[in-house]
């Protein structure tokens, strides 16, 4: 598809926002599709986000896709984000939609080929052994985890996970769950 080659080489969405907590700076979906926005009318081509709620063990996680479509052909994506069970200052529907905001986020870095691999979440701060598909023993082990119902952080207090890998992770487990 000419026009998402076309948007990915052309697409600027700056980390414009600071987490003063954190002390880094980071993009949010509003950023990115206020930014894709001009090159959609640009390349007539239209954007749309989906969510779905679904069930990996005893977890439920947000699906978001992201779909470009032109008049001919579309291209998904799609990103993963767990619901807190509580966060203190936020209901339920809150949680989700921060849950969907995230996984929507990650739908799009995927899309158009944005890179959050230098965002302060992505740095292993806890000298854990790194999970990658590399260490396929490792990573097959963490999908079963999964499809048995240990959550994420189960594997999190194991070893140090990127936000992309987590991603990848429980993708591979819900489609092995099928």
């Amino acid at each position: 598809m000419e026009e998402l080659k076309k948007i990915q080489a052309e697409l600027n969405a700056p980390k414009n926002l600071y987490n003063k907590f954190g002390g880094y700076k980071y993009r949010s979906t509003e950023c990115i599709l206020k930014a894709v926005k001009p090159l959609l009318a640009e390349t007539n081509t239209t954007l749309v986000l989906s969510d779905s709620i679904i069930n990996i063990g005893d977890r439920y996680y947000v699906k978001a896709d992201a779909t470009l479509s032109n008049k001919d052909k579309s291209v998904t994506t799609s990103g993963y984000a767990r619901e807190q069970e509580n966060k203190k200052g936020m209901d339920e529907s809150q949680i989700t939609g921060a849950a969907s905001s995230y996984a929507r986020k990650y739908a799009l870095n995927g899309l158009f080929c944005i890179d959050d691999t230098k965002c302060a979440d992505s740095f292993n701060n806890n000298e854990k052994p790194a999970l990658t598909k590399k260490d396929k023993k490792s990573w097959d082990n963490a999908v079963k985890a999964l499809r048995e119902g240990k959550g994420i952080i189960s594997i999190k207090n194991k070893c140090y996970i990127t936000p992309e890998n987590e991603q990848l992770l429980i993708k591979e487990a819900e489609l092995t769950q099928e």
